[in-house]
This record gives structure tokens, C-alpha cells and sequence, in this order.
């Protein structure tokens, strides 16, 4: 049975809250909030969790607070950033194509904003703004390019897919050309910006991400009921007052511009978007998109992947794309696998 209360406010209005969905979301934000303060103390120069804290509350001398406040915590803010940013997008992806491969990973999303970085790295030896730059608007293009492909009196979730398959192993193509025609420096800073890393991430970079999740994350949860509505079909939809086009088009924006911001800010961080949401539906346990648990799991599996290949690999020696893509490779094998026992592929 679903632990489902009602809640009624003073003001006479009615909310139905799943009790254990709440509890998932807190535990989530709490795991992630920890691996933080833990990712914060690690480096070279080791900091103590209580130092930690005590320094983010203004109490540290003046070396922890440098370290701390100009060194590691924007890195650790980008990373829950975009880890909220690919879980959110994430979920965003397979509610709309109503398959669990339906990720920003699977549809080529990552590749196109991959292939606008490479475009600046390569062609024009652009700055690491030109190459950010570069990255959203190869994601925006590419996600633009996959939805106009695939419509046909409407966007199948299927149809989605495939093209999204399609679009990718063009796109991929067009990456190996450009890293074949680059030389040897550029190819290097190419390959190490393409495994997803948050190694050298500053402000600059938090305040994008920041006022886009401020922007776009009550926008979408906004959306959640006629999310949910959604799942049943579209006639079910249209026939219970739900705009089903509009708000698809909607939703598919914001998962775009979610995924390609986060891309661009960290480079194409494989697998967190996949795995993320379908983790919180199997914590939760709900049918439903999980929109806010999927983004707390997002942003405590990308700030916990990077603090255990700092534990490992020591600072900036393994970049977190490795993790998450071993990890993730791993959740794929066995999604297939117990899809595959399921009757379902």
C-alpha cells in the first residue's frame, strides 16, 4: 500500500503528500549535503569535516577560508549543480518517451554539446568561456534537431528515441573527424574535457547553472501532475484538460537546456542522467516522473563520485566522468538484463 497523507492547511486547501517519497527526497539531500562537507575536506591539505562547517559558518582562519571559499566549494557547488540539473533532465527525458533509456546519453544530447566544444577547441583555440559557450549551443542545436526530426502530427516517445539514436552516431562521427584533424595539444585538452570533469571549476561557472535551476526547476515541478497525467497517453491526457503538445514542447526545453547548461559547465558526464531518475523510482517505489527525487539523486551521485576518486585516485587524477560512466555502465548491463527477463526487450 502507498503511504499516502493528506495534508490541509489553514487556509482550507488540500495537498496529498507520499510519505515515503518525502522521506527518500530528505535522506537524498542529507547523503548529498554530507558527501559535500567530506569532498570539501579532501586535498592536498586535508580539512576536518568540523572545520569544514565551522569555516562555511565564518568561523575558519584565514588559510581554511581561502581554501575553502575560493578553491573547493565552487567546485562542489557546480558539481551538485549539475548533478541536480542532469537528474532533473534525466527524468524529464524518460517520462516524455516513457522509456527508461529515454537519457540525455542515450538521445545524443551530450554528444552534441561535445561536438560544439570540440568546434571551439579545435577550429578556433577558443577560451574555456568559448568552449562553454560552444558546448550549450552544440546541445540546444542538437536537441532542436532530434525534436524536429521526430515530429509527425506529434512526438512519440519511441520515435524520439530511435532518432536520438540516430542523431548521436552522426554526431559522434563528427567528433572522432574533428579530434582526427586536431593536433596533438588540442586533442588533449579535447579528450580531457570530453570524459566530464570538475577539476578547475571557479564562480564563474556557478552562477549559470544557479539562476537557470532557480529559473527552470519550479517551472518543470510545476508541471509534475500534468507530467503524470501524461504517462497514461496521450487521448487520456487531451481528454482530461491536459495541453499535451504544449506542455511536452515545454517540458523538452527545459530538459535541453538542463542538460546542455550542465554539459557545458562540466563537460558530457555520462550516465547520471540515466541511472539517476530510474534510483529514485526504485526507492520511492512511485509510478510517477519523481521529478525532485531524481534530482536530489542526481546531485548526491555526482558530488559522491567525486569525492571516491579523490579518496582513490588522490585530487584531480581521475576525473568524475570515469566514475560515473563505470557505475553507470554497470546500471545499464543490468537494467537491459532484468528488461530482458521482463519480456519487455
Amino acid at each position: 500500500m502507498r503511504s499516502n497523507r493528506v495534508v490541509r492547511t489553514p487556509g482550507g486547501l488540500s495537498v496529498r503528500l507520499d510519505v515515503r517519497a518525502a522521506v527518500v527526497v530528505a535522506v537524498l539531500l542529507l547523503a548529498a549535503l554530507a558527501a559535500s562537507v567530506l569532498l570539501i575536506g579532501t586535498g592536498d591539505f586535508p580539512i576536518s569535516a568540523g572545520d569544514v562547517l565551522r569555516t562555511l559558518a565564518g568561523n575558519g582562519d584565514a588559510g581554511q577560508e581561502f581554501i575553502i571559499d575560493e578553491l573547493r566549494l565552487p567546485r562542489v557547488l557546480v558539481g551538485l549543480l549539475v548533478g541536480a540539473s542532469l537528474g532533473l533532465g534525466g527524468a524529464l527525458f524518460q517520462a516524455v518517451t516513457r522509456n527508461p533509456l529515454g537519457s540525455p546519453d542515450v538521445l545524443g544530447l551530450g554528444q552534441g554539446a561535445t561536438a560544439g566544444a570540440l568546434v571551439m577547441i579545435v577550429l578556433f583555440s577558443g577560451s574555456a568561456a568559448q568552449v562553454t559557450m560552444g558546448a550549450l549551443v552544440g546541445g540546444l542545436a542538437t536537441g532542436l534537431a532530434i525534436y524536429l526530426l521526430a515530429w509527425k502530427r506529434g512526438v512519440h516517445g519511441y520515435r524520439l528515441v530511435l532518432v536520438g539514436i540516430g542523431v548521436s552516431a552522426i554526431v559522434t562521427a563528427v567528433n572522432g573527424y574533428l579530434l582526427t584533424v586536431s593536433d596533438l595539444v588540442d586533442a588533449a585538452r579535447a579528450v580531457v574535457w570530453m570524459t566530464g570533469s570538475l577539476s578547475g571549476r571557479d564562480w564563474d561557472q556557478v552562477w549559470p547553472l544557479l539562476a537557470l535551476c532557480a529559473v527552470l526547476v519550479p517551472l518543470v515541478l510545476a508541471r509534475a501532475r500534468e507530467l503524470r497525467l501524461m504517462e497514461m497517453g496521450d487521448d487520456v491526457s487531451n481528454a482530461l484538460g491536459v495541453r499535451v503538445e504544449r506542455v511536452r514542447a515545454l517540458l523538452m526545453v527545459a530538459a535541453v537546456l538542463l542538460t546542455a547548461t550542465a554539459t557545458a559547465a562540466a563537460g558530457p558526464v555520462g550516465f547520471v542522467a540515466l541511472t539517476a531518475p530510474q534510483l529514485a523510482r526504485r526507492l520511492t517505489r512511485s509510478p510517477g516522473p519523481n521529478l525532485l527525487s531524481s534530482l536530489c539523486m542526481g546531485a548526491a551521485l555526482l558530488v559522491t563520485a567525486d569525492w571516491v576518486s579523490q579518496r582513490i585516485f588522490g585530487a584531480d587524477q581521475l576525473p568524475v566522468g570515469v566514475v560515473t560512466g563505470v557505475l553507470g555502465g554497470a546500471y545499464l548491463l543490468w537494467l537491459l538484463v532484468a528488461e530482458r527477463r521482463a519480456g519487455r526487450i
